[in-house]
């Protein structure tokens, strides 16, 4: 029988200490205060003998973690209880430290009481504990969720009531007769102040509460406000933020505005291009590409009419077999033989001050081996929970992915997922049941990573696994090298806007 489990300091000092049988106060501090007197520091085993009871103790910095058992307990099953309770503590505490334990003194002890009961150990591991510590039921939320719509139904009811009363009186007063009495009272005026007071009461319990507003200086008031719509969110936003609610924004398709308001303003020149990639993949989880379609385009955007008659200069270095296609207006003579963009009538000149796409590519494949960024996610049950294992490699060593996020959907009301393992860094979004793993870049450097965790949950329940970056080199090696003048073929300087970005990235 396990009698108690408790931190204590090198000295004996009990931190938190939860007895499983009827023990008094001196007693437990007796036992901890005689712990380290008894420790023989020559001997390798984790376990301490008295003629009473048995000591079986994990180091854990300055402190030890120590279960205090009777003489015939099961040694065995007494360590892997201790290994158990070693891990709980690192889940509620950031240090091993005194001030730390004794901050979560409670939160240990409700951990502690889920994983031994009456002095017996239960079965259960680490994610059940943190699931039934945090006691997030379905049925309570559930009944919230039918009490505020009755509570809905009944306000709408009671304001139709009103609304009807209201209605009756005027009818009343408009034909000269005297208003319909409410209950017990006949008067029309005591109807009219009792239907005027349900009213009033209705709008005031509606009304939501405003922070009163700070007094504006005298002036001439715009009636319309634009953007105020915005304000109203943020304030929203800030709020939920001030109550505690950790507010992440949605990762999900980067449009190219989000990317603009990403990117650091590039420095334009009179000729200026925008080199963009969408690609849209679709995996197995098995392995094996199962439709991979990349788009891309190269836009021309020229501010000053003296560089509007010029040619293109392009490098294509690609080997994957993508295909071209130039703009109706461009020679296509002239870019298959020398691969130059140029118009088919040289003196004519590009459009000033606006985006002309004059190339566009598109690669569909089957082919793995073109996979730019391959996901291996590794589910398998271990009892109640699940141990995901998943991991990436940069295939396209050339690329350098910026901002990267893989998210994992889980399962709904199982609790937070238990990291093990992790390159990069986390986050759980509890409202949407999703794990987003964040790696800010992936390049030949940092090609692989891993991430390893554990929750309730089946194998289907983790997929389809989501992948968004961003990314400044392009997939397809297609570049323009040289702008040139029609006339006279003098080079024109130039600025470059590459990116590539994530449509979309899944794994089935």
């Amino acid at each position: 029988v396990l009698l108690a489990a408790a931190v204590c300091t090198k000295a004996g000092k009990a931190i938190v200490s939860r007895q499983f049988v009827e023990m008094t106060r001196t007693r437990i501090e007796g036992l901890l205060a005689a712990f380290p007197k008894l420790m023989n520091t020559g001997k390798q085993h984790t376990f301490v003998e008295t003629e009473s009871v048995r000591y079986v103790y994990q180091p854990m910095e300055k402190l030890y973690m120590v279960l205090i058992t009777t003489k015939n307990s099961n040694i065995l099953e007494d360590l892997e209880t201790l290994r158990l309770f070693s891990r709980v503590i690192p889940e509620y505490c950031r240090a091993l430290e005194e001030n730390e334990i004794s901050e979560h003194c409670f939160d240990l002890i409700f951990a502690f009481d889920e994983i031994v009961a009456l002095g017996y150990r239960e079965n259960v591991n680490l994610a059940q504990i943190r699931t039934f510590t945090e006691m997030d039921s379905h049925e309570e939320k559930v009944f919230r969720a039918v009490r505020e719509t009755q509570e809905r139904e009944a306000k709408a009811e009671m304001r139709r009531k009103a609304k009807e009363l209201q209605q009756a009186r005027r009818d009343a007063e408009r034909h000269g007769k005297k208003a319909p009495g409410f209950g017990g009272f006949g008067s029309s005026a005591v109807s009219g102040g009792v239907t005027a007071m349900i009213t009033e009461t209705i709008i005031e319990t509606e009304k939501p509460k405003v922070a009163p507003a700070p007094a504006r200086p005298s002036g001439p008031s715009k009636a319309l406000k634009l953007g105020a719509k915005g304000k109203e969110v943020d304030n929203f936003v800030d709020k939920l933020k001030s109550e505690g609610e950790n507010i992440m924004t949605s990762v999900g398709k980067r449009s190219a505005e989000a990317v603009k308001a990403l990117a650091p303003p590039i420095n334009m020149e009179s000729v200026h291009m925008k080199i963009e990639e969408k690609i849209s993949l679709t995996c197995g989880r098995d392995g094996g590409l199962q439709n991979m379609e990349l788009h891309g385009m190269i836009m021309l955007h020229i501010s000053d009419e003296k560089f509007a008659r010029i040619r293109l200069h392009v490098e294509n270095e690609d080997k994957r077999g993508v295909q071209l296609q130039t703009h109706p207006n461009v020679d296509k003579k002239l870019f298959t033989t020398e691969s130059q963009i140029g118009l088919k009538n040289p003196e004519k000149s590009f459009p000033i001050n606006s985006d002309v796409g004059v190339l566009k590519w598109r690669l569909q494949t089957t082919e793995e081996s073109f996979i730019p960024l391959t996901i291996n996610c590794w589910p398998s049950e271990s009892g109640n929970s699940c141990d995901v294992n998943i991991e990436y490699e940069l295939q396209e060593e050339s690329l350098e992915l910026n901002d990267v996020i893989i998210t994992i959907p889980l399962p709904s009301g199982v609790g937070t997922p238990v990291i093990g393992e992790i390159d990069g860094e986390y986050r759980h979004d509890s409202r949407r049941n999703l794990l987003e793993w964040c790696l800010p870049v992936i390049d030949a450097k940092n090609k692989t990573g891993s991430l390893e965790f554990s929750i309730a949950g089946q194998p289907n329940d983790f997929f389809p696994v989501q992948v968004s970056f961003i990314s400044k080199k392009n997939y397809c090696n297609i570049q323009v090298t040289k702008v040139t003048q029609v006339d006279g073929n003098s080079p024109v300087r130039f600025s470059t806007e590459t990116t590539f970005l994530v449509d979309k990235y899944e794994i089935l």
